[in-house]
């Protein structure tokens, strides 16, 4: 990693103390309800299922791609500043970027059927957020493999959605910080630190985006009648 990869990691541990297992819980509630011009998730979802013209695979892609924009857009704006900046704008990237990411993840569930009131939905839908080492990680933290999938249609475990919770945080906060070494360097350094910054936010959100999407449909389950209503 080297002294410049260290000093990263260590200065997004500094900068984003108050990104907590139970912050990123809040974000995950205030996302798929809303929150001031954000609309909830379900509500977005069902938007761009009309404009879709009902056709729900077009109406999944288009919420990618919303919020692929999104993140970028927010993601140039947080690292433009480059090292000297970053114990002031680390906080706003790690949160604006998981509201976005947990809209999206949510909204896709959403139009594969699934009842966003579910505590368990919701556990799969933070789950969603996570790559495939982190959901390794985790997997070894509690002792058996787990994949978004497993917690759709499980009962609620508090223990469980803690651990969520805080590899959620752990990734968000490395991903902000830029531990690798070619991605620290890049983003501290102003306007390219901007530049890759967003690219680096849009292709996580678009991975994200994919992942839930590739999620079992389950069109018979409670939140489907208000979509198929919305159609009316």
């Amino acid at each position: 990693m080297g002294i410049t990869g260290a000093l990263g990691g260590e200065l997004a541990r500094r900068a984003a103390p108050k990104i907590t297992g139970r912050g990123v819980r809040l974000i995950l509630e205030r996302a798929i309800d809303g929150i001031g011009p954000l609309p909830g998730a379900a509500e977005s979802a069902d938007a761009a299922l009309m404009r879709a013209g009902g056709v729900r695979d077009a109406a999944v892609d288009a919420l990618i791609d919303q919020h692929v924009r999104l993140a970028a857009a927010q993601g140039f704006a947080t690292n433009i500043g480059g090292l000297l900046t970053m114990a002031v704008t680390m906080p706003a990237n790690i949160a604006a970027v998981a509201v976005i990411q947990c809209h999206l993840a949510a909204g896709v569930v959403h139009l594969l059927g699934y009842n966003l009131q579910r505590p368990a939905v919701r556990d799969a839908i933070l789950m969603c957020l996570l790559d495939d080492d982190a959901r390794k990680s985790l997997g070894k933290d509690v002792g058996r493999r787990l994949t978004p999938t497993d917690l759709l249609s499980s009962r609620e475990d508090p223990a469980l959605k803690e651990a969520i919770a805080t590899a959620v945080t752990g990734q968000l906060i490395a991903a902000a910080g830029g531990k690798r070494m070619a991605t620290f360097v890049a983003r501290r350094i102003p306007l390219l630190g901007g530049a890759i910054g967003g690219f680096g936010d849009a292709m996580a959100t678009r991975r994200i985006g994919r992942d839930t999407a590739a999620l079992p449909r389950n069109i018979v389950d409670a939140a489907q009648p208000a979509i198929s209503e919305g159609l009316r």
